[in-house]
């Protein structure tokens, strides 16, 4: 199947590591032309060089900066706009989640996510939203959690914020219309540097990273018994971002593995 993406421009914000890279390579596959970001300088040297070496340099554009500061969210499309000539797709996927419940969750605490996880789509819709209107492959892609929907106790405040995300989301695919598609995937457990993270902090540190996944597939109750890769979300990501889902706009495409409990 052409997705039509050949010689379209994809900005993917958080794109150098995880879901956002394994993204950006495969929109780069599709023969579009990507720029990302994410706040970490050296890695995301080090996958630029990566993507560039495999794609070319002209399809290749990045920059290093938090997406929470809007000023150099501005100057990074103005970039974009200079380099490819404009935005085709953009895909929101900066930020993770918080562990703490509604006892251990303080004031600032709750300002700190509510402004991450909002600001986060917020701030690149704003800077982009005039370049995706003047296209004619114009959407939005965010990448969201479950909890939006299925909230944990142990997550209160990443639950609530996501929730409130997704509110937003199907308010902009029909503010945005019919020029720009909003549309989200709801991810459940994905194989990510978080996880990574959980696992070299285990209690049983003779327990294999393959058992350890293993045990915590089972403990969530994932019907497909494993965690997801990163590769999982992201074709689903280049699917809702391309010309074959043009008559999408609004939805959310559930990527757990079927952990979800809700109709």
């Amino acid at each position: 199947m052409d997705l039509g993406l050949r010689d379209n421009c994809v900005v993917v914000t958080g794109g150098s590591s995880g879901i956002g890279l394994a993204a950006v390579r495969n929109f780069l596959k599709e023969g579009a032309n990507v720029a990302l970001c994410a706040r970490g300088r050296e890695r995301l040297t080090a996958v630029k060089k990566t993507l560039v070496d495999e794609f070319g340099a002209d399809r290749v554009f990045s920059k290093a900066f938090s997406v929470l500061d809007k000023g150099e969210v501005d100057a990074f499309s103005e970039d974009v706009k200079a380099r490819f000539g404009g935005c085709d797709v953009l895909v929101t996927n900066a930020g993770q989640g918080r562990v703490s419940t509604y006892a251990t969750t303080s004031d600032d605490d709750w300002r700190e996510e509510l402004e991450l996880k909002f600001f986060s789509q917020l701030n690149p819709i704003r800077s982009f939203e005039g370049m995706l209107r003047r296209s004619t492959n114009g959407a939005i892609v965010a990448v969201n959690s479950l909890l939006a929907y299925q909230p944990e106790p142990h997550m209160v405040c990443t639950a609530a914020a996501r929730s409130g995300v997704q509110n937003l989301l199907k308010s902009l695919a029909t503010e945005l219309a019919p020029d720009i598609r909003v549309n989200s995937i709801l991810l459940g457990l994905v194989d990510s540097q978080q996880w990574q993270r959980r696992f070299y902090a285990r209690e049983n540190k003779s327990q294999s990273r393959e058992d350890w996944f293993a045990d915590l597939a089972a403990k969530k109750n994932i019907p497909l018994g494993r965690l997801g890769d990163p590769g999982e979300p992201a074709r689903a990501i280049v699917f809702l971002g391309s010309k074959a889902s043009s008559y999408t706009t609004g939805a959310h495409l559930e990527i757990s593995g079927g952990v979800s409990r809700f109709a």
